[in-house]
């Protein structure tokens, strides 16, 4: 904790170096910035002149106000580095109260006394404690479990769910493949992998999901999710038939009465008429 504390000071005092080193190059740029433009600017003149491209009067004008700046003292140009002085104070002081700001909030809400507590310890934190855990801890957990007892497919399947549920559809389409190779007839699990790339693309359904739901669904017809998902993937190819033949089974398995029932023929009668529908809830 006191290695913390001494980086977070390290930091500050850094982040305040930068600002303050940023502005006095700008200060100094301005203040010795003048006379250089106006010997510039007197050269530019001349030339002008010489060439008859101003009149005596405008000449005469424009070259005493450009003499002027050139030997102007620097009392006259410190009025621009007294102000960038007060803006480097207001700044410093600034980052000086960040820091008292972000100590004091972390005081109130923080622990400071807690020692470091390791990514494993938390994990077996969870395992053994009586709070409801969250999705992503449910994924942390079943990992260790599963890491520890890699021939145990059971602890795979429950890993893939939990981590669909997390979230993680990557993690999750790999804990599934881990099934799949131990048992390719596993419908469920193949059902389980194409939803997990389908939402890995953002609802596409891509060829590879496809795949998986195919294989689910001539190992166990009754995977409804599948059904659902083949339907959308012919109806993108504007594969009508497709969509009915898939759809049609899946209609009849749905009670009457559930809404996605409805909304499923709803939507394959718009396919048939030749509308473009959004897709609806996944059926699983």
């Amino acid at each position: 904790m006191i290695a913390f504390w001494i980086l977070a000071a390290l930091a500050t005092a850094l982040a305040g170096w930068l600002v303050l080193t940023g502005a006095r190059r700008g200060v100094d740029a301005g203040a010795l910035g003048a006379p250089d433009l106006a010997a510039a600017e007197l050269g530019e003149l001349d030339r002008l002149k010489a060439r008859g491209l101003l009149a005596e009067d405008a000449f005469a004008a424009a070259r005493a106000e450009a003499a002027r700046r050139l030997i102007a003292t620097p009392e006259e140009i410190a009025p621009t580095a007294t102000g960038s002085r007060i803006e480097q104070r207001i700044l410093l002081a600034g980052l000086a109260l960040t820091a008292l700001l972000a100590a004091g909030l972390y005081v109130l809400s923080g622990t400071p006394g807690l020692p470091d507590q390791p990514y494993v310890a938390r994990v077996n934190e969870w395992a053994t404690g009586a709070t409801p855990l969250e999705p992503v801890q449910v994924a942390a957990v079943l990992a260790r479990d599963a890491a520890a007892e890699p021939e145990n497919m059971q602890l795979q399947s429950m890993l893939g769910a939990a981590r669909f549920q997390a979230g993680d559809s990557i993690g999750a389409a790999s804990a599934f493949r881990r099934v799949l190779a131990a048992d390719p007839n596993d419908a469920r699990s193949w059902a389980r992998l194409g939803e997990s790339l389908v939402r890995s693309q953002d609802g596409v359904v891509g060829v590879e999901a496809e795949v998986a739901f195919r294989e689910a669904a001539r190992r166990d017809p009754g995977q409804l999710g599948a059904l659902y998902f083949l339907g959308e993937a012919a109806m993108a190819r504007g594969d009508v038939n497709g969509v009915r033949v898939t759809w049609t089974p899946l209609i009849a398995a749905l009670d009457p009465a559930d809404p996605r029932r409805a909304d499923l023929v709803r939507r394959l009668a718009r396919i048939e008429a030749g509308e473009r529908t959004p897709p609806s809830e996944a059926t699983s």
